[in-house]
């Protein structure tokens, strides 16, 4: 397939069009705030030839797509705003042992998200305070509201990041489900004639009766019935089942009991043990892959990416983006292995909570400048750059003419081989460049008819689903991936609890038992699914997880929980 490359003529008309107005919208955004209508967003930057400003940044999550060095679209941004940023990604260590190794050093990048590492960033002092910029650059202030940026403050008062994702301009428009999920193959769901799924013991048997029938793809391959992602932190995909199985939403390490107001340890709950108990059971049946326990993240995702797996629990955000593409350019899509989540809970009855709607602000990470940067007010005008209208259709979308047309209607949508050229992971590193790891807006565009991305525009989701999701939502009356699962509201404004968790260190009796529990749990709940006498090991286990106090920990959170009740 031919892909269009950008000539310098293309590059020059594309800057002239764009022009950088600011963001002049004045859509409200999800969370009360507007588009900003001040200065122009590129001010004192954006002419083609002029120097370009360079910033480093480093992101304490593996990258789905690294980009080139001569990223045709990085550059127009460049060219904007006067600056680009040179990212690097997590390999080979966790996030912690990587932020530990840059605060030894004493050296940082200029941006840095360092995931579940922002306590020691800012425990070192390594991070720069935002308070006294923000007023300075309107597209960055304007991304939250006073009250947001208030819960960003931290124990001495200021603000050290910004989270860079779910916030919502206009309307939410989510068509995926881009949170936990047990998924399934729309193989397994087709051969069985689309059946209602409601139940942990309904979705294995589904499994195990498919595999007898089908232990192999096409190919001769032999297929995987279910696998358990387990390395460093993403063993939640292991671990924090049962609070979805009991109906709660993702607080992430807590179950909140909305009437009483009361944290509950789902560790020890009678669904954990009946959950972990049916991982063992399926082990002991070899349904459960037996690499579960000892596979790395780019393991799994290339087993996924075989089309060999029939199910797993998952974030969609963990796999969907390196693995659906993938499927698509091998044409599995034509043999049904794209996933498709499902409303699992423990016992049919129990109103699932997997999906919540309209945007959460997790105040536990985000984008931070470090004391190392050079120009901290122009690395602040980089991010307020990259929040303009016509950066963000950039960063979404593309060139036009290239990557996606518009309509008469002002509506955007592609053509089947834009579709196949995004896709590729060649043309993505050479072309395409989302700093997605920067602050963006998800819902729509600034420009009142666009959605934020393709995946989110109604018609460029219907045309984009491949045959298989397409044929298994029309089976089940569902629009989207969010249909298969319904919507939630935030249960309260207490929601999620683990913006809170994230962030503790041991210098609490609540953070020294919340770090004990998570290595007890990482030791021993793949020796629970694997024993040979599953209720003596879950009784050794319970006995181990308790030395940790986890009293220590659930009182710090009802502290926290009941803190946040009273900002009502």
């Amino acid at each position: 397939m031919k892909k269009k490359r950008l000539t310098a003529a293309l590059l020059f008309a594309a800057l002239s069009l764009a022009g950088l107005s600011g963001c002049s919208s004045s859509a409200e955004t999800s969370s009360g705030g507007s588009g900003s209508s001040g200065a122009s967003a590129a001010s004192g930057s954006g002419a083609p030839g002029k120097e370009i400003k360079e910033f480093t940044g480093f992101f304490a999550v593996p990258a789905t797509t690294d980009i080139n060095d001569d990223n045709e679209i990085q550059q127009i941004i460049a060219e904007l705003t006067g600056a680009k940023c040179k990212e690097t990604w997590l390999t080979g260590q966790t996030a912690k042992e990587a932020v530990g190794t840059l605060i030894a050093g004493g050296e940082y990048p200029d941006f840095i998200d360092g995931s579940d590492g922002m306590a020691q960033l800012y425990e070192a002092g390594a991070l720069v305070a935002l308070d006294d910029y923000l007023e300075s650059y309107p597209n960055l202030k304007s991304f939250f509201t006073e009250a947001q940026w208030d819960q960003l403050r931290q124990d001495d008062g200021h603000i050290y990041w910004i989270p860079q994702f779910a916030n919502i301009y206009g309307k939410d428009m989510a068509a995926t489900h881009d949170d936990e999920a047990f998924w399934i193959q729309t193989r397994v769901l087709k051969w069985a004639g689309y059946p209602e799924v409601k139940t942990l013991d309904q979705y294995f048997d589904l499994i195990e009766s498919y595999q007898e029938a089908n232990p192999t793809m096409e190919d001769g391959t032999r297929n995987i019935p279910y696998t358990i992602l387990c390395e460093d932190w993403r063993y939640f995909c292991l671990e924090n089942a049962p609070q979805f199985l009991d109906g709660y939403p993702n607080d992430g390490s807590v179950i909140v009991e909305p009437n009483e107001l009361k944290v509950i340890d789902y560790n020890t709950t009678p669904t954990a043990k009946r959950y972990f108990g049916k991982l063992n059971e399926e082990f002991q049946k070899g349904i459960v892959d037996p690499e579960s326990f000892t596979q790395t993240y780019d393991e799994y995702i290339a087993k996924l990416s075989t089309g060999r797996v029939l199910g797993m629990i998952d974030q969609w955000w963990d796999f969907a983006y390196s693995v659906n593409d993938v499927l698509k350019v091998q044409g599995l899509d034509a043999q049904g292995c794209n996933y498709v989540p499902l409303p699992i809970t423990i016992d049919e009855g129990i109103k699932n909570q997997w999906h919540t709607g309209g945007g959460l602000l997790n105040v536990a990470s985000g984008l931070a400048v470090t004391v190392s940067c050079q120009d901290v007010d122009g690395a602040l005008q980089f991010v307020n750059d990259l929040l303009s209208p016509e950066v963000l259709a950039l960063r979404g979308w593309g060139v036009e003419g290239t990557d996606y047309e518009a309509g008469a209607d002002g509506i955007f949508y592609r053509t089947e081989e834009m579709r196949m050229s995004a896709a590729e992971a060649g043309y993505k590193a050479s072309h395409l460049c989302t700093y997605s790891y920067f602050p963006t807006y998800e819902g729509m565009l600034q420009d009142g008819l666009n959605a934020a991305t393709p995946a989110q525009q109604p018609q460029e989701f219907l045309d984009n689903l491949p045959s298989d999701v397409a044929e298994c939502l029309q089976a089940y009356s569902a629009y989207t991936y969010v249909d298969m699962l319904g919507n939630n509201d935030p249960p309260g404004s207490w929601f999620p609890m683990y913006s809170h968790s994230n962030n503790l260190t041991t210098a609490t009796p609540g953070g020294t038992a919340w770090t004990k529990m998570g290595e007890v749990k990482h030791e021993y709940l793949p020796k629970v699914v694997m024993a040979s006498d599953f209720e003596t090991a879950w009784e050794e286990y319970m006995g181990i997880y308790d030395r940790c106090n986890p009293q220590d920990f659930l009182a710090e959170m009802q502290e926290e929980l009941d803190r946040r009740m009273s900002l009502q």
